[in-house]
């Protein structure tokens, strides 16, 4: 039997584009998106000429899925996601002799008008991704090309990429910005020379994804088996599939981990057998918390891996390369119209580090506790945790919801300001949904004690409006109704009457009503627009 030949790249990139983004993942997809519906000419270059067919990432968050909103595409594809359900909040540490340790309340009511916690399978969300992208005007998508170099200078960066199968035909692309967003062993951090910060966590775990071809019944949509024997985790992963991983011992090679038969023996004390379920895939991955110590070099950014990785206990690995598609894609499209000075550039990256390095920080902590091999440190662990449990207030926690890191393109505001900024089901005239669908707009100044064109003169509303503002009163007087009371409940938990939202959903500012002027004038400022010669 013949091999079929590698499918032929696409057609060489135009050699100019506004932003040349390295790597055609979800992270990649979606940041071509966003940029090119700000009118930015985006080249994508993929080095693979076709899409990676099996699941890797199978969580995603509520933010993430508000974030996909923002993009278009939940309107016609939120099946593709299916909500946590379970016990104690969905979230389930047990040991193992099966009882329970501590729980995550993934199933809590979440800010953004989305399930707190999903499951998904990555190849389905890409197809609709690259779908999108790939009909965007502006944005060309290049797979079967891999980046070479890059050189900087003032005005911009020169790239060479060259067909992956031909890597002598190098063509070159000039760009005024790159973004790397190339995985875990990223290219072009490498040529930046860019450092990697370590969390001293390692370990191999196999990754199983099936098919059930029976029905099964589980008490959590994810479970972590602290057995000092076997370290495992069972999740849902999206629509009709479900994961194992189990964690290699020192006395089982790598080789040994990754074989289809022992992917077998380590779930069959579950019931997944060959009769009751499909192998989709196995694979051996190492996990590891790591991050750039820069995620910005003149005009070349990371994203997504290519910026950190973190083990996959807290399901955050994609949601945060999403958080960065979209903390860095309004940024560029309000340079690149002229709308804000290339300073604004400057805070992308402390605010994603110090974000993402709590998030790893939770998770590398969360698999210290799952992946204690030795017997007496695991019976101590569990001693710790179930009288920890004992408590009805500490048995369940809430999942990370770390600030923006700085400095944070926000103003002080009471501890609100650089948090998630809510979104709830509002209703304007006979349309009802959720506040992005209904309203809209990137830059949301909303407030609860009445309208704020009250408190604007006529140049600072239109101001804010060409900045792409929307200013909404819903104090229930004005023509935006909170159907729910969702907005009511976070202005009472912050203490606040007003908040000024960002493009990416982080609060730039909240406070009283009668502050809504400082806001539209310190954001101003945060921003100050580039005069045509900066340009």
């Amino acid at each position: 039997m013949t091999t079929p030949p590698a499918p032929e790249p696409t057609a060489p990139p135009r050699p100019t584009a506004d932003c040349v983004i390295v790597g055609g993942g979800p992270v990649g997809l979606l940041t071509a998106l966003f940029l090119g519906r700000a009118g930015l000419e985006v080249t994508v270059v993929e080095r693979w000429p076709q899409r990676y067919p099996l699941p890797r990432a199978c969580t995603i968050d509520h933010e993430a899925l508000r974030i996909l909103q923002a993009a278009g595409l939940m309107a016609g594809h939120a099946h593709l996601f299916e909500p946590s359900q379970g016990e104690r909040g969905g979230y389930e540490f047990r040991n193992g002799e099966g009882e329970l340790l501590q729980a995550i309340d993934w199933n809590r009511p979440a800010e953004s008008g989305w399930a707190n916690t999903n499951g998904f399978y990555q190849p389905d969300l890409e197809t609709v991704l690259e779908d999108l992208a790939g009909t965007t005007p502006g944005v060309r998508i290049h797979r079967g090309w891999t980046f070479h170099t890059l050189t900087q200078d003032h005005n911009g960066v020169s790239v060479r990429v060259a067909p992956t199968e031909h890597p002598a035909e190098t063509v070159e692309i000039r760009s005024r910005w790159l973004i790397g967003a190339d995985g875990a062993n990223s290219a072009v951090r490498s040529q930046l020379g860019v450092e990697v910060g370590d969390s001293g966590f390692q370990a191999d775990w196999l990754v199983v994804d099936y098919q059930p071809l029976t029905e099964e019944k589980w008490s959590a949509f994810v479970t972590q088996y602290c057995d000092p024997t076997q370290p495992a985790t069972a999740v849902n992963s999206g629509p009709g599939r479900r994961r194992f991983e189990f964690m290699r011992r020192a006395d089982t090679t790598v080789e040994e981990l990754g074989r289809a038969d022992t992917a077998w023996r380590l779930m069959e004390p579950w019931g997944v057998t060959p009769q009751t379920a499909l192998l989709e895939r196995h694979a051996v991955y190492t996990f590891r918390g790591q991050w750039a110590h820069t995620w910005r070099e003149g005009n070349v950014f990371l994203a997504g891996d290519a910026a950190h990785l973190m083990p996959p206990f807290l399901g955050q690995g994609l949601c945060s390369g999403l958080r960065d598609a979209r903390s860095l894609t309004w940024r560029l499209a309000m340079v690149h119209n002229g709308l804000a000075a290339p300073a604004v550039l400057d805070t992308y990256g402390p605010e994603r580090v110090g974000h993402v390095r709590e998030i790893i920080d939770e998770a590398v902590a969360a698999g210290r506790v799952i992946c204690e091999l030795d017997a007496d440190r695991a019976a101590a662990r569990d001693a710790a945790m179930k009288e920890h449990a004992s408590d009805p207030d500490a048995a369940t926690r809430k999942p990370p919801h770390p600030r923006l890191g700085e400095p944070s393109l926000t103003i002080a505001s009471d501890g609100a300001d650089g948090r998630l900024a809510p979104q709830g089901r509002v209703r304007r005239g006979d349309r009802e949904g959720l506040f992005d669908d209904v309203i809209g707009g990137p830059w949301q100044l909303i407030s609860r004690r009445g309208d704020p064109h009250d408190l604007l003169d006529e140049a600072e509303v239109s101001w804010f409006r060409q900045a792409g503002g929307v200013l909404v009163d819903l104090s229930g007087d004005g023509a935006v109704l909170d159907l729910d009371g969702a907005y009511e409940r976070w202005f009472t938990e912050h203490g606040c009457e007003a908040l000024l939202a960002r493009p990416d959903f982080y609060v730039f500012a909240s406070g009283k009503h009668t502050d809504i002027p400082l806001f539209v004038t310190r954001l101003r400022q945060s921003l100050r627009p580039a005069s045509p010669e900066g340009q």
